[in-house]
């Protein structure tokens, strides 16, 4: 879990913690650290860091600064910084990222775009085709 430490610093910027047995419909809209261990319907965004824990199931749209994903999520996932996916984790979705990190076993069904990251000449040429 290297986005969120048991530093106190960082635990002053957890906003919002949606726990085990807690069900969340709608849009969600944050501007500190959010930690989903329960469910989630709808869109998430944060302008902070997202964790979500290995019991947790999101079916929305994330948007994010950093994801640690050890739980499932449903949708597509953009994030201004970093993904790490660990080894329970699953995204069906597309994902939007500067830097990605994927432990073995996690799975990951979608598109990856590694933003910030130019597309070298001979893939361009190849997507032209």
């Amino acid at each position: 879990m290297a986005i969120f430490s048991r530093d106190n610093e960082q635990q002053k910027d957890v906003e919002t913690i949606i726990g085990a047995t807690v069900k969340v419909d709608g849009n969600f809209t944050g501007s500190g650290d959010v930690v989903v261990e329960g469910h989630v319907a709808g869109t998430l965004k944060t302008s902070k860091d997202l964790r979500v824990g290995e019991g947790a199931v999101i079916k929305a749209d994330i948007e994010a600064a950093n994801v640690f994903v050890a739980g499932e999520i449903r949708g597509h996932v953009k994030s201004n910084g970093k993904i790490e996916l660990a080894p329970t984790a699953k995204i069906i979705g597309n994902v939007e990222t500067q830097t990605i990190a994927v432990a073995h076993g996690a799975i990951l069904h979608g598109k990856v775009t590694m933003a910030g990251h130019e597309m070298p000449p001979e893939a361009k040429d190849e997507k032209e085709k």
